[in-house]
Formats: structure tokens, sequence, C-alpha cells
């Protein structure tokens, strides 16, 4: 599924003063909301950053850190893989196949040995490292891949529809060699296993009802204890050797300024945050971390269904024209971030000079009155959670839509089970707070997954023949530029098709300690800790 919007510590403005500061900036004059809002935007790219030299590893001691959110299932055919919904955790006890390295900016092996495609990148092969074994003593071999991968799609994980829809034969030649024949040319297939796909689940795991997670990866599950902590422990067996660390404690603090405070005070050795300001605070600071940028994490997505007012065109382009990303920052963050409706801003490795459509209330008012003319009785209902930072940004998009001749109402909602509720699985709104996290590695798993029609997370956003033609074209680019190039044709086609309102990216860091060594990256804002170590332990 797509993730709700974030929660955050912004300031929360009143409706009235939100009203008067929209409707005084509501001249007509074209405004241009593609660049990002000043700050640490330049210090934004994606990557390890400000790491400390380090000495010899250290064996022993524990690291502890702050979750963004506690994961439901610690299964990844049954939860988006990523580093805010459990992925430090599954990565630490399933490891990943593949994973990508900011570095190089390559997808490199990991718990595979090799992945190789032919010339037309409609084969690739796996070959697995020898001697490998989950930490149940049983051989993680090629069978165990091909029942792990067919089970994920078999759950209808995240990227079930994507893999199922390219991939036509998963064979296994024999124990360490795993075959994928792919439907058409697909240069960048191996970012797949990078993330949940990548991830092999043990047989085991689904033994006796229950799920149990038993990997192949550096630690184990030892404790569970919901809403507070689960903790991980070191896997002797582990193919690489045994980590350095003996455990990890992966605690639930429910607050991203507590994780904050926690990380600063040495309370805790490492924090994931979302939250613009904190994360501006910490980049500007030079903390040790890894940084991603996630475009299209900070949007409203539009039912574009048969029946709302978003499956006209002019309304969706009406809504966008409508909103200044900059006034949606500075009310909900205190302009911290960056604002920007561009699906790639800068400085995204995909930015293109595609610009996107401006912020034009006058135009925003004639599409709304042809509308209007043609039936469209002007209302509709704003979707969000409750927490201060989704308030201030329903309040703010309601004046600038209101500011045009919109009739707004807002269903800001208790929870963020009730808004998954109502838009993934109901698709019971019109406009809602969400985010579409395109990422910056291996973009197509989620363009696929989200916004073409064959994908299984459009939550009712429109999708079209043009859009999925782009999205197949970029596939099978053999080059990063024949990609980009594609990437600027897929902004011109949102210009037109306007599936969401794009507020801007979001930016993630993982954060650690000076003391804390030899943490590896991968996508997603995933990380591994099978050579990480503590100093002082």
């Amino acid at each position: 599924m797509l993730l709700p919007t974030r929660i955050v510590r912004p300031t929360l403005a009143t409706a009235a003063v939100l009203a008067l500061t929209v409707g005084c900036g509501a001249s007509g004059d074209d405004k241009d909301s593609s660049k990002p809002a000043p700050g640490a935007a330049a210090s934004y790219e994606t990557g390890l950053v400000n790491i400390p030299e380090a000495g010899e590893p250290v064996d022993g001691g524990t690291l502890t850190f702050a979750a963004f959110s506690e994961p439901a299932l610690l299964d990844p055919a049954e939860t988006i893989v990523a580093g805010s919904t459990g992925g430090l955790e599954m990565a630490a006890i399933y490891d990943v196949l593949l994973r990508w390295d900011s570095a190089s900016n390559k997808v490199v092996p990991q718990l595979a040995e090799s992945m190789q495609a032919n010339d037309d990148a409609t084969e690739w092969t796996l070959t697995l490292r020898e001697g490998v074994s989950f930490s149940d003593g049983t051989p993680l071999d090629a069978a165990a891949v091909k029942w792990s991968l067919e089970r994920y799609v078999e759950k209808g994980a995240d990227e079930a529809m994507l893999w199922s829809s390219n991939v036509t034969a998963v064979k296994t030649p024999d124990e360490r060699t795993v075959v994928f024949e792919l439907a058409k040319p697909w240069t960048s297939f191996d970012y797949m296993l990078t993330t949940g796909p990548g991830m092999v689940v043990a047989k085991a795991s689904d033994a006796g009802g229950a799920f149990t997670p038993i990997g192949a990866g550096a630690f184990t599950l030892a404790e569970q204890r919901p809403q507070e902590e689960i903790v991980l422990k070191a896997n002797a067996d582990y193919w690489e050797g045994r980590p350095h660390l003996d455990e990890v404690h992966v605690k639930f603090l429910n607050d991203p300024t507590a994780s904050m405070d926690s990380l600063e005070s040495d309370a805790v050795d490492a924090a994931f945050l979302r939250d613009a300001d904190l994360v501006d605070e910490l980049v500007e600071k030079k903390s040790p971390g890894f940084l991603n940028l996630v475009s299209l994490g900070n949007v409203a997505v539009i039912n574009a269904t048969e029946g709302r007012p978003g499956a006209d065109p002019r309304v969706r382009q009406a809504m966008h024209l409508a909103i200044d990303p900059a006034l949606v920052a500075k009310r909900a963050f205190d302009g911290a971030g960056i604002a920007s409706n561009a699906v790639f801003p800068e400085p995204s490795q995909w930015a293109s000079d595609v610009k996107p459509l401006p912020t034009d209330p006058k135009r925003a008012k004639e599409l709304l009155e042809e509308a209007k003319a043609d039936g469209f009785d002007g209302k509709l209902t704003y979707l969000d959670a409750s927490d201060p930072a989704s308030r201030a940004t329903a309040l703010t998009v309601k004046a600038s839509l209101e500011a045009v001749g919109f009739e707004v109402e807002t269903d800001l909602v208790r929870d963020v089970q009730s808004q998954i509720a109502k838009v993934a699985v109901e698709q019971n709104y019109d406009v809602a707070g969400w985010g579409i996290s395109w990422r910056e590695a291996g973009p197509y798993g989620r363009m696929f997954a989200t916004l073409h029609s064959e994908g299984n997370l459009s939550v009712g956003m429109h999708t079209g023949p043009e859009m999925d033609a782009l999205f197949d074209e970029f596939q099978a680019a053999a080059t990063e530029d024949e990609q980009r190039d594609v990437m600027s044709r897929i902004q011109e086609q949102w210009n037109v098709d306007v599936p969401a309102l794009v507020y801007g990216p979001t930016t993630e860091l993982l954060a650690w300690n000076d003391d804390v060594h030899g943490v590896v990256d991968s996508t997603n804002t995933l990380v591994l800790l099978d050579d990480a170590w503590v100093e002082g332990s």
C-alpha cells in the first residue's frame, strides 16, 4: 500500500489567518513553485553523510535504535519494506539478496553472490553463495528463494503485481542458481531484489499457523514487546561470520521529538526521522547517517473514479493551480524541507528541465468555472490525519481551494488506520493527504505500483495509456540518460493528468552518533547492521 503523509511537529495556524494569507496571495500572477524553499536543500543528496573516521571494529555491545513506527508484522510479504516501517528489523533478520550502494549508485551482491542479465535484459541469473543457511539450520538454496518469491506474490505484497506482470518464469537449474525470465526487457530488474522480494523467508516461518520471522540475516528475533521494543540477537551462524554487535534494541518512542532528544542525549545510538524541521537541524549539524530524498512523499491523492469530482481533469488541474507548495511548507513545517510541486525536484538525480504546472489561481478559477458550467457543484472533501502538521496542511489547502471557488469540507481522521481504511481499502474520499513515495534508487517499482493502470496501489488516482506507455518505456531504457529523457516526459504527462497534488518530497534521515560505525546503506532508507559496531562497547 501507499504511505499516509508523515506525522511531524509544526506550528499550527488558525483557519482565519490561513484564509487571509491565501486570499491576499491569489492575485492571478503565475508563480513557479518548482524551486526548493530556502534552507538545507543543497545538502539533500541521497547517501551516507558525515561518516567519521573509524578504527578497528570492536566486538560486543548493543545498538539502540529509535524507530519511526512500530511494524505490525515482520513479514516482508505483508508489510511495506522501508526504513520507516520496520525495514531495519527485517533487513537484520532476513538480509537481502542484493543491495543498492549509494556511493556507486549501483546494485551490488549481498546475500547472493552475483546477478547477471542477458544482452536484452529479458533474462536474469541469480547465483547464490555456497553454504548459506537460515537461522533454523535449513539451507537457503534456489528452491528456498523460489518458494519465498511465490509466497510474496501469493500474499499480494507491495510489489507483487509488478512482479507477476513481468516475471513469466522462475527456474532453478541447480541448488545455487535462480533464473528469472521476463516478458519484456527490464534493465533495472535487479532493484526488485534489494527490497521485499529480496528478503528470503524460511518455510518454517509459516509452520504452525502464526508467522514466525526466520531468515538468514545477521540477527534473529529474541523478543517483541508491543508498543515498547523489539530485541534482536546476533546470529552466530551468519554467512559472513558473527556480527560485531551482540544485540540490537529497537525502541518505539512514538514521538519524533522524543527520538531526536534521545539521540542527542545518547539515550539511543540511532534514530529514524522524517520531520522536515528535525531533519534540517541534523543536516545543518552534520550528523552522521543515511539521508534519503523521497519524491512525491508529501502529496494529496485525488480520487478520479466515476462520480467523484476528480474524475474531471479540469477539476484536478484547477486544484493543482490553486495551491502554492511554499505556503503549505510554511504553515505545516515552519518552512523547513523542500517546497515543490515537481514530480522529482532538485536535488533529485531525476530532476528535469520540464517545469510542473505553476501556481496560478486565475487559471484555476477559469477551469473551475468551466467544470461548474457542465454540472459540477464545486464541492469536495479533503481527508487527512489529525496530527498538527496534517491539520495545518488541510487548513492551508482548504483556504487555497476556497479562494478560487471550491467549497471544501475537511475530514480529519483520528488515526493512521482510519486514514488507510478510507483511502486504500474503501477509496471513500475525494482528495486525501498521502505519500506516493517514488524512490531515488530504482524508482520504477513504485512508479508502476502507484500509477500504472496495472499497478495495485493507485487508490483511485487517474491512470491512462499515455502514462502507462511512458512507464513501459522507462522500464526498457538501456541507460540512465535514456531514463532521464523519459522522466522529463513523465513530468509533462503529469501536468496533463494531475493524478495528485504535490507539496514536495520528504527527506528521511536515519541518523546515528559519532561512536557508531560500519552501517551499510541500501534503497528505501534501509540499512544493514552485519558490520556495525559501537565504539567503547
